[in-house]
């Protein structure tokens, strides 16, 4: 299975495997061509931890391109552990979803 990895702006390591992209473009067919964008949304983009689910951040970006329908791309990502081969627990962090947004600047 296909996956990319990138690090977001506070130095973590995030991946996003081709199923959860084909799950994205199942429901948002517009972002086909927007994967280079989604990855620069998590490498470069704001993020804001989610109240109720703490291990879980939206990221998010503004694109000029996605005008006049959206101007914004968010990548939700959730951060875990798992165990490696040795037995110690490694950051296992994972885009689960995202869409494209019309987001009103602020003045």
């Amino acid at each position: 299975m296909k996956m990319w990895t990138v690090q977001d702006r506070f130095g973590n390591t995030i991946y996003l495997t081709e199923e959860r992209w084909n799950h994205i473009l199942k429901s948002r067919p517009e972002m086909e061509p927007f994967l280079e964008q989604f990855l620069e949304t998590i490498r470069a983009g704001r993020r804001r931890q989610e109240a109720l689910l703490p291990n879980e951040y939206r990221y998010y970006k503004q694109f000029d391109e996605l005008l006049p329908e959206n101007n914004h791309l968010i990548a939700k990502v959730v951060f875990k552990t798992q165990p490696d081969e040795t037995g110690r627990y490694v950051p296992n962090n994972f885009v689960v979803t995202g869409w494209p947004k019309y987001i009103i600047p602020k003045r």
